[in-house]
C-alpha cells in the first residue's frame, strides 16, 4: 500500500512541476539569433553545426531567407532553426555564448522564421 501511495504521490508531484513550469513560461513564442558582437568564425561556426543538424533549406540561394546574404543573418536563421526543432530550451541557444533569446519575431518580408 505505502509503495502505491509513493508512486502516486511521485507521479502527482511531477505533474505539478510540469504544470508550474508552463504556467511561469506561459505560452510564449521565443527564438533564438545571433549575438551581433559574435565573430564571423563563431557565426560561421554555428551554421555549420546548426545545419548539420537540422534542414536549413531556406537559407539556399534562392530561398526565402538567402537575403540579405551575410552571414549574421544566415547564422541568426540556422541557430533558430535549431533552437525550435530541439524544443526551445535555453542550452539549444548558447552556441558558444553567441546566441541570443528574444521575445521579438526576427521574421522579415518573406522570411517567416519558425
Amino acid at each position: 500500500m505505502a509503495s502505491k501511495l509513493f508512486a502516486y504521490l511521485f507521479l502527482l508531484s511531477s505533474f505539478l512541476s510540469v504544470g508550474t513550469f508552463r504556467s511561469v513560461h506561459g505560452d510564449q513564442k521565443t527564438w533564438c539569433v545571433a549575438k551581433p558582437s559574435s565573430s564571423q568564425a563563431m557565426l560561421l561556426e554555428n551554421v555549420n553545426y546548426a545545419c548539420s543538424q537540422v534542414d536549413c533549406g531556406i537559407l539556399e540561394k534562392g530561398g526565402p531567407c538567402y537575403l540579405p546574404d551575410d552571414l549574421i543573418n544566415h547564422a541568426s536563421i540556422a541557430m533558430n532553426i535549431y533552437y525550435q526543432c530541439k524544443g526551445r530550451h535555453s542550452w539549444n541557444c548558447h552556441f558558444g555564448n553567441s546566441g541570443l533569446i528574444t521575445i521579438t519575431d526576427p521574421s522579415y518580408g518573406g522570411c517567416q522564421y519558425m
